[in-house]
């Protein structure tokens, strides 16, 4: 009974520590594509138009341009980013690119999906993906891995005819991502996320004023305007990585081990004294 006893506590005990890593690794919901989705793309990183994870922006430009979009990507997350090009009526081949860049400005490698595509001469739209590698929340400094912050998506055509210059294009870009779970976890943690603005932010949040841009008013006081660069973030805020079912699978190991300590111990302690041997022998 006492064997028992200790096998439904321990399965209670996995139970209610698997309740916390099932709710974790569900998918995040998803923004509405009509809740303030951008409507036009940014021509440079700074002016990145912001757009969250669901979410689909639209644009219109020229042939030539670069559009330019910028979304958060938390640790444990794989994003999957994909475009579509409405080409015009008339046009010669076209090769267009879809490149996705971190939070320091450096080109991410793509899992799979088509980055590079070239329309046939008159094809009304071409499709662009990058699956990204899953984001880690720490890496060392000489590595190339994604980390935790803002990620900027960069689209423009990259060969085409010179009579087709300028012609008219509007583009589709959403952005989606899929929880990797423990699996992606690593021992580590950024102290803050690559965002655009963050030590500044950090700044003012430490010293109570914002260190600002650095100008004065006409009075000789300083501004105390925060140089924000961007607002966007993850639902729920940043995780940096703190929890991941990892915990809990090491849980389930450590209370396994118990029961076959257990286990042993029942099956080869014996039955006792034997009734005929006196007390004190």
């Amino acid at each position: 009974m006492s064997i028992t006893r200790v096998l439904s506590a321990a399965l209670l005990a996995v139970g209610l520590a698997a309740g916390p890593a099932a709710a974790d690794s569900s998918p995040s919901p998803s923004a509405s594509q009509d809740s303030g989705a951008p409507t036009q793309a940014g021509t440079s990183f700074r002016t990145a138009a912001e757009i969250g994870q669901g979410q689909q922006a639209t644009a219109s430009g020229s042939t030539g341009d670069y559009l330019y979009w910028s979304f958060p990507a938390d640790a444990g997350r794989r994003p999957d980013v994909r475009a579509t090009v409405k080409l015009p009526d008339a046009h010669a081949a076209q090769t267009w690119q879809l490149d996705v860049y971190d939070g320091l400005r450096r080109r991410q490698a793509c899992q799979y999906g088509a980055q590079t595509r070239t329309a046939a001469q008159g094809a009304a739209s071409v499709e662009l993906a990058c699956v990204m590698r899953t984001v880690r929340a720490w890496s060392e400094p000489w590595a190339d891995d994604p980390l935790p912050g803002t990620y900027y998506i960069r689209l423009t055509v990259v060969d085409l005819a010179s009579a087709d210059l300028g012609q008219p294009v509007s583009a589709e870009v959403k952005v989606d991502s899929k929880d990797i779970g423990g699996s992606a976890a690593v021992d580590g943690s950024l102290a803050e996320p690559l965002v655009p603005g963050i030590a500044v932010k950090s700044a003012s949040d430490g010293s109570g004023s914002s260190s600002g841009d650095g100008s004065s008013s006409h009075d000789g006081s300083s501004s105390t305007k925060p140089a924000m660069l961007s607002s966007i973030e993850p639902d729920g805020g940043w995780s940096s990585g703190w929890w991941s079912d990892r915990w809990v699978w090491t849980g389930i190991g450590g209370v396994l081990a118990a029961l076959a300590g257990i286990g042993g111990y029942a099956l080869t302690r014996g039955s006792g004294r034997p009734g005929r041997v006196p007390p004190g022998v």
